[in-house]
Parts: structure tokens; C-alpha cells; sequence
């Protein structure tokens, strides 16, 4: 792995699992009053047409991260719709 795509894995770990914790407390409290819908819908979208664009670059670390973000965004957005 080269320096370049080695500094994508480590943006793309720490922008992706900064959701986590997030995640994380929504499950442990269920609660998501204060969680916005707009804008993690917008996330889950930016991440989709990221993922689309790794996908035509042929770049795993986007693809990857994107990946992860549209998983993580998507589970929020459903405990939003699910528990409001």
C-alpha cells in the first residue's frame, strides 16, 4: 500500500467511525429527539454519490469509507424514523 492511498484509510476510519458513537447511544438510550434527520439524510446521500464516484475511480479507500458511512447514516436514519 502506498502513502496515498495509506492517508485515505486513515481519513476515511476517522471521518466514517466518528458516527459511531452516535450510533452507539442512540441504540443504548433510544432516544433521537435531538438528532437532525436533514442533515444525516444529506450524509447518507453525499456518501452514496461518494461511493458511486470511488466506484468509477477505482479507489478502495473511498469506496470503503463511503460504504461504512452509508451503513452507519442509514441505521441512524431508520432508529430516527423508527423511534420519533
Amino acid at each position: 500500500m502506498d502513502i496515498i492511498n495509506a492517508l485515505g484509510f486513515i481519513a476515511a476510519i476517522l471521518t466514517t467511525f466518528g458516527f459511531l458513537p452516535q450510533l452507539i447511544k442512540i441504540i443504548k438510550t433510544k432516544s433521537v429527539k435531538d438528532i437532525s434527520f436533514g442533515m444525516f439524510a444529506m450524509f447518507f446521500i453525499g456518501g452514496s454519490c461518494w461511493f458511486i464516484y470511488g466506484i468509477f475511480i477505482q479507489s478502495t479507500p473511498v469506496i470503503a469509507a463511503n460504504f461504512a458511512n452509508m451503513l452507519m447514516n442509514g441505521t441512524i436514519i431508520g432508529y430516527k424514523l423508527k423511534y420519533n
